[in-house]
């Protein structure tokens, strides 16, 4: 009797250690897609990983600062009280998201505010007022929804515009899974419209 306990105990611990590594798998082929997204369009190499401290996955160039990886957890707990506001219920847990933190390409704005953002090609934008000869700056894109993954440019300083910036960009994810048509409404700022979407 004590064996078969022992083997069924065996058993049992295989079947979580297998099915967790299933898990892990999955996940980490999620995140070299995005990651391939993040370096694609930042032109960055991610040498760091880290969890905030409320559990959202980290990337970044450098080790992230302890301010930054509270801003990205203030940023996720400001939006998810917004979506529960919207009752909205759907990727609203730290770990669903992933952050890539990349190297600016600007610091100030052309109002000179300090404005930490990352150049990208201008697509749909071509010949907005964003449009700077075929690339545009943005505070942050979103990358992926599976998992909810974003590039936003590394803070220094002005911690709330990182949280706000990672509010933002979640709420594209929280919409996507949650109100698609308010999602297909909103996506697309080409067209009109910005943050803050939730109210």
């Amino acid at each position: 009797m004590l064996k078969l306990k022992n083997l069924l105990q065996i058993l049992v611990v295989f079947a979580f250690v297998f099915s967790a590594n299933v898990f892990l798998q999955a996940q980490n082929r999620a995140d070299r897609a995005v990651l391939a997204e993040a370096e694609r369009y930042s032109k960055d190499k991610f040498n760091f990983v880290v969890n905030s401290p409320k559990g959202a996955r980290v990337y970044g160039v450098k080790k992230p600062s302890s301010q930054m990886l509270a801003a990205i957890d203030k940023g996720l707990t400001d939006l998810f009280a917004v979506a529960r506001k919207n009752r909205y219920n759907k990727r609203l847990n730290y770990s669903d998201y992933v952050i890539f933190i990349a190297s600016p390409d600007r610091q100030k704005n052309y109002d000179g505010n300090y404005s930490p953002d990352i150049a990208i090609g201008v697509a749909q934008y071509a010949g907005t007022d964003v449009d700077k000869g075929g690339y545009m700056y943005v505070a942050g894109m979103v990358l992926g929804y599976n998992p909810g993954a974003f590039l936003i440019g590394e803070h220094t300083q002005d911690f709330n515009r990182a949280a706000d910036v990672v509010r933002y960009e979640g709420e594209h994810i929280v919409l996507y899974h949650n109100d698609r048509r308010r999602y297909n409404e909103t996506m697309d700022h080409s067209k009109g419209g910005g943050h803050p979407i939730l109210q």
